[in-house]
């Protein structure tokens, strides 16, 4: 199976939001349990992407993107933390 058809439900404005807002999440707000961040990123992300096309009109597609874009910034947040870990060691 190819997963590249993916890439066309990836918005970098909302990856850089939800990766900025849940770095914050993590780093400073210590009440908020790791394991809730990822379903955080997703509502976050989906709003964002509705928000951002409310003008073109709303559909599955949108809500897609949002849910994708959200949960690949916590992938992006774990695959960096990992490469910076790995060239400390």
């Amino acid at each position: 199976m190819d997963i590249t058809v993916l890439t066309q439900f990836f918005s970098m404005v909302v990856v850089g939001i939800c990766l900025c807002v849940g770095y914050v999440i993590k780093n400073s707000l210590e009440f908020i349990p790791n394991k809730y961040i990822p379903a955080i990123m997703l509502v976050l992300g989906t709003v964002i992407n509705v928000l951002i096309n409310i003008s073109t009109g709303i559909n599955a597609e949108v809500f897609l993107t949002g849910m994708f874009s959200g949960l690949a910034s916590t992938g992006l947040h774990e695959m960096f933390k990992n490469l910076i870990n790995k060239e400390e060691k």
